[in-house]
């Protein structure tokens, strides 16, 4: 009886995760004509806290292999009216600036991943709703998931220096 039963609920308790982020998808409106939409969907976490999600948006392109190139552009963040979900876009990518080492001109160009300039873009870790970003045509969108240590420190109080203690004649 009891088997019979863990048989039947145990499908839909497993089916109901991707159920759910189907019905989750449909707050987010199909790209615009020139964009295209990245959707991650994260595992599950014990501790969700201790984690965090950083988002990389860039373009592989032929450059050589000495100089450190960057795209102009942004990750923006939008609330979907209705719905109160975040979606991520990049409006425009480019123009693509970089350092001026002088090069070979003869030497081969490498195809290389290169990234909005700026900080990273670091978001908050949620299983439960997809990440989702819009970006223009050409473009990708790739990601790295950083992990807190199990290890908390302290740091050290700084006592303060009164400034009578401080002259030395």
């Amino acid at each position: 009886m009891i088997r019979a039963w863990a048989s039947a609920i145990l499908p839909l308790l497993l089916a109901a995760p991707a159920g759910q982020a189907a019905d989750n998808m449909k707050a987010f409106p199909p790209p615009e004509e020139g964009m295209v939409r990245y959707v991650l969907q994260l595992p599950r976490q014990a501790d969700e806290s201790a984690f965090k999600v950083e988002l990389i948006v860039g373009k592989t392109v032929q450059v050589d292999e000495r100089n450190k190139y960057f795209f102009g552009g942004r990750i923006e963040e939008e609330t979907i009216k209705g719905w109160g979900f975040t979606r991520y876009r990049v409006s425009k990518l480019g123009p693509m600036a970089g350092t001026l080492m002088a090069v070979d001109p003869n030497a081969p160009k490498v195809a290389r991943f290169i990234t909005l300039g700026g900080n990273p873009y670091i978001i908050r870790y949620n299983s439960r709703l997809p990440i989702v970003v819009y970006v223009p045509e050409g473009a990708e969108v790739r990601y790295r998931i950083w992990t807190a240590g199990a290890e908390i420190k302290a740091a050290e109080k700084d006592e303060p220096v009164h400034p009578a203690e401080s002259l030395s004649l």
